[in-house]
């Protein structure tokens, strides 16, 4: 008789356990993120005093650099007056939400004709410009977000000039429910814009999920990577570039509408200038263009730095007393600027896909450097 050998090699179960959570987290990164984000607030009280309104601001961005990322990453068009839909969007919600005008129809219902106002605004920039290409198109759509940006500042009849317009009223004013009045709770407490804030990039980011593996989503890729072949194949370029221009304003024109509602006001417009369109377009190449995480990611490197850690560090510099004259070359913040120029340059020197591409990019990249 021979005897069964009782020390057999068998499967670690914790490697085993481990790889399968990183294939789950690696695989449903969305899901992970949002159960995250949703259960910080209750575990960071800090995020219900500015740090909340900060990172409110950090999911706004993102929307909008997914809204870029359909232009950019998706079609292959050069997209450099995102932020003129932005406060485009920014400007049609407060014009129908604030006291001095007599619409006042709230959030919701605002949000919705900004959008769609937003949406028919892109496919009247995109309808006459089809035929451009590369930096052509690049200086269209940075000339008309000047155009925007000074027409803005300009109508000070409808838009306040450089004062804006105010106060937007919270998301909820006037409604309870419950015995809570909801105009008051996202008055007073930041984490309402929070949780209304990650729950509107959530569904951008499950439209953008859906929008990819659709035919809508293959024919944009189709159409960047070669649009004659794309023609050949019965695809109508002109009805997919369209599509990108509106989809890309909607998107824009929402995060704006986010923006305003939670700023209660319009700020002023240069807050919607050039220098912002390319800080978003920095934050989708760096993130990997055609990537949703990559964008994110991108998002949360660059504005994060911007509007969390050098707020800190500057605040952190004056409590030790290191820059007791408030020399600007002592200040973190006014290094802000070369550490992007070097962080851009880095990424496209080592890793020209972006920190998180999209495997279709960088598979193409890689193939081209063999």
């Amino acid at each position: 008789m021979t005897s069964t050998p009782t020390n057999q090699q068998q499967p670690n179960a914790g490697a085993t356990g481990w790889a399968g959570i990183r294939a789950f987290v690696r695989e449903r990164w969305d899901l992970v993120t949002l159960v995250v984000l949703a259960v910080a607030p209750l575990v960071v009280p800090a995020l219900g005093g500015a740090l909340g309104g900060q990172v409110t601001t950090l999911f706004i961005y993102c929307i909008l650099a997914l809204g870029l990322n359909v232009m950019v990453g998706y079609t292959g068009l050069v997209h450099l007056g995102i932020a003129s839909f932005f406060g485009i969007g920014a400007y049609l919600m407060a014009i129908l939400t604030v006291p001095m005008y007599p619409f006042q129809i709230g959030f919701l219902a605002a949000t919705i004709v900004s959008v769609l106002a937003t949406a028919g605004i892109g496919l009247a920039l995109g309808a006459p410009t089809l035929r451009l290409r590369g930096d052509y198109l690049a200086i269209v759509t940075l000339g008309f977000g000047e155009v925007v940006k000074v027409t803005l500042r300009n109508l000070e009849q409808i838009t306040g000039g450089m004062k804006g317009l105010n106060p937007v009223p919270p998301p909820g004013a006037g409604v309870k429910i419950a015995g809570i009045d909801l105009g008051l709770a996202f008055a007073i407490d930041p984490r309402w814009f929070y949780y209304l804030s990650l729950l509107a990039l959530a569904g951008v980011v499950v439209a953008m999920r859906r929008l990819e593996q659709s035919r809508l989503g293959r024919a944009w890729v189709a159409v960047r990577e070669d649009e004659l072949a794309a023609s050949a194949m019965g695809i109508s370029a002109t009805r997919v570039k369209l599509s990108a221009f509106a989809m890309s304003s909607a998107v824009a024109g929402l995060a704006g509408c986010l923006y305003a509602a939670s700023l209660s006001t319009t700020a002023d417009p240069n807050a919607y200038d050039f220098n912002r369109s390319i800080m978003v377009l920095c934050a989708v190449i760096l993130g990997g263009l055609g990537s949703i995480p990559g964008t994110i990611l991108g998002v949360a490197i660059l504005v994060g730095f911007d509007t969390v850690l050098a707020p800190w560090a500057d605040s952190w510099i004056q409590q030790m007393n290191i820059n007791p004259s408030g020399s600007s070359l002592l200040s973190f913040s006014g290094w802000r600027l070369a550490i992007f120029g070097l962080a851009l340059v880095l990424v496209m020197r080592y890793r020209p896909e972006g920190l998180v591409p999209s495997r279709r990019l960088a598979a193409e990249l890689h193939e081209d450097h063999a």
